[in-house]
């Protein structure tokens, strides 16, 4: 009986976010995710569906089981996963074992950028505040792209509690990785170290690693700064261009 539910369960889901699609959304936004051949998000499936829609399913089907969301996060279409994982971002605050467990035995389907900001903070960072952290960096030397923005993202988690060592030293890790995603990534949470725990601690990272920092990463790192020092951590950058576009 209880195997019976929990597949009702996961079809209820599927069918009313497929109410919910819009094929001119769709389109969109399998432009917007890149999803044609050869991009990051090659063969993903959107209904396009907005994210306060599927907020409002997944806040219906709160409580479905580990079970469920383990089957639920292998689909095929994009909004279908974001759903899975948003669930599994409120239990999370009371299965947070449980969560975590799932979300890294699952993570090859947290395969998007939105995917992965929406929920590895919850899941993962907030899992392992004041716990070992040694998954984090096995993640930030994945062959995954997404695994590897899983390992820095998570660390918003410990930036919100004013905790910046595992976001800067992660970000050492990163430092000379290939993907735009990842340049990314990076820069947003040093910046987020600048506003919430120390803007000296972020100065003092990019005194150290300003000149060998990509340039998307060095610029989204410096966003809040003023402009006196955005152009003074610019320079250091300026100063050892070698034309690669990085």
């Amino acid at each position: 009986m209880f195997g019976e539910f929990v597949q009702i369960q996961g079809v209820a889901i599927i069918n009313d976010l497929k109410l919910l699609s819009t094929p001119e959304k769709s389109v969109l936004a399998q432009r917007y995710f890149k999803t044609g051949k050869g991009q990051y998000a090659e063969g993903d499936i959107f209904w396009g569906i907005s994210v306060p829609n599927v907020r409002r399913v997944a806040k219906k089907y709160y409580d479905l089981s580990v079970e469920e969301l383990d089957k639920l996060l292998e689909n095929e279409v994009h909004e279908v996963r974001l759903c899975v994982l948003l669930i599994m971002v409120f239990q999370a605050q009371n299965k947070s074992q449980a969560m975590f467990d799932l979300y890294l035995k699952k993570a090859r389907f947290v395969n998007n950028w939105d995917l992965v900001d929406l929920s590895a903070p919850q899941i993962v960072g907030n899992f392992l505040l004041g716990r070992d952290c040694a998954v984090l960096y096995v993640l930030a030397q994945s062959s995954s792209l997404w695994e590897r923005r899983i390992a820095i993202v998570a660390t918003f988690a410990f930036i919100k509690k004013e905790i910046s060592d595992h976001t800067c030293n992660l970000a050492k890790v990163l430092m000379n990785d290939h993907h735009d995603l990842i340049h990314k990534a990076v820069g947003w949470m040093l910046r987020e170290v600048g506003k919430r725990c120390s803007v000296t601690i972020l100065e003092n990272f990019l005194e150290e690693h300003a000149a060998r920092m990509p340039r998307t990463m060095l610029r989204y790192a410096i966003e809040r700064l003023s402009p006196g020092r955005r152009w003074y951590f610019m320079s250091k950058k300026l100063l050892t261009y070698d034309f690669s576009g990085r």
